[in-house]
């Protein structure tokens, strides 16, 4: 179900609940007497899947959280305090609208009027610190709740993704299988925050291809970061017009052994930067020398497209109930999913069944799609 469709009566108040006791834990230990959310991605993890956006390229939206040891509010202006109410809020926070024309200095002096001491947030102002690192965990560790909606979303990314690729033609534009891809986000109430799209020619020197006029030819690569209830499901997919060519089927054949060194090494407790080594003695090991230095591989995902993006220096670790989306490439071939993280091995959420797929290390993973 949409979330622009649920009431707040549906929610679950019992995650929200769980969210905002968990945070105030971490106000206790800190010292801090409120906690206050600016971003779009940290409104829906405390909401429990709320949308406070209405530009989809914003880090911002028109509403913020703010949580102190008794109360929990949504400060919004009020064109969108009712809408909020009725469609995005759980019960467990009170809704105050302030006026349009004086949002951004209301909001402030709500916060000096009833907060006196310490305040932490996910953009801090002046006078105001960093979020506790046990609220950072917390929204990248998942309730139960979370994995059910991220798995539809994933389930859903990858039937939009299907449904663009089967109808795509090679005489269509890059463009047009970008709207194409768009409109099958939006017919399944998924945001479409990213969509990339390289036909034939562009493929061959493009890793981030932004659509162009370019026709897609022979073949084409189509790419998402789809959004909804906050969460993001990145998958990347192939099709092919015409037959592929030997040197083309190494390279897809050689990136899928090149990623399960990384999806085997996977695991709750790895530093992000021994991932990112694991896939750089990957692409050494099929003689791809410094190929990991021409397109980032990924890292963890959930709230964001990339929460954090795996180098050589990153020591944050993988946690257990978390998303990973690694992005491991060589020209002409790209491959992405979005896995949950569980203490019994990854699940792939973006994954479906009618796509062609082949075994890679007793990994399902997905194919090229010829037409």
């Amino acid at each position: 179900m949409s979330r622009d469709v649920m009431n707040r009566d549906v929610m679950n108040s019992s995650e929200a609940s769980r969210k905002l006791a968990s945070m105030r834990s971490e106000m206790s230990k800190s010292g801090l007497e409120a906690i206050r959310l600016r971003g779009v991605d940290w409104f829906a993890w405390a909401t429990c899947g709320g949308n406070s956006a209405v530009i989809l390229t914003g880090d911002t939206g028109i509403a913020e959280v703010l949580v102190t040891a008794q109360n929990a509010y949504v400060l919004t202006n009020h064109i969108e305090a009712q809408r909020l109410r009725e469609e995005e809020v759980p019960a467990d926070f009170e809704v105050l609208d302030f006026p349009w024309s004086e949002e951004t200095f209301a909001y402030d002096r709500f916060v000096r009027d009833n907060v006196k001491g310490a305040v932490a947030s996910d953009r801090p102002l002046a006078g105001e610190r960093s979020l506790p690192s046990g609220v950072v965990d917390a929204k990248r560790t998942f309730e139960p709740e979370e994995i059910e909606r991220y798995r539809a979303i994933g389930r859903d990314a990858g039937l939009a993704m299907k449904e663009a690729l089967e109808a795509a033609d090679p005489t269509w534009t890059e463009d047009r299988l970008a709207g194409e891809g768009a409109r099958a986000m939006w017919k399944r109430g998924l945001h479409p925050t990213l969509t990339l799209v390289a036909g034939e020619k562009r493929l061959k020197t493009r890793r981030h291809p932004f659509p162009s006029s370019a026709p897609l030819a022979g073949r084409a690569m189509l790419v998402y970061c789809a959004r909804r209830a906050g969460l993001y499901a990145n998958l990347t997919r192939f099709v092919y017009f015409r037959k592929p060519t030997p040197d083309e089927l190494k390279h897809h054949d050689d990136l899928l052994l090149i990623e399960a060194a990384i999806l085997n090494a996977t695991k709750p407790g790895v530093a992000l930067r021994d991932c990112y080594q694991v896939l750089n003695e990957s692409y050494e090991k099929f003689g791809y020398h410094n190929e990991i230095l021409q397109h980032h591989q990924g890292g963890t995902c959930g709230y964001l497209s990339r929460e954090t993006v795996a180098t050589p220096s990153r020591a944050e670790v993988i946690l257990e109930n978390s998303a990973v989306a690694w992005n491991p490439s060589l020209v002409g071939a790209k491959m992405e999913d979005t896995f949950l993280v569980t203490s019994r091995g990854l699940e792939n959420l973006t994954a479906i069944d009618a796509w062609p797929s082949v075994s890679v290390d007793g990994r399902s993973r997905p194919w090229i799609l010829t037409k």
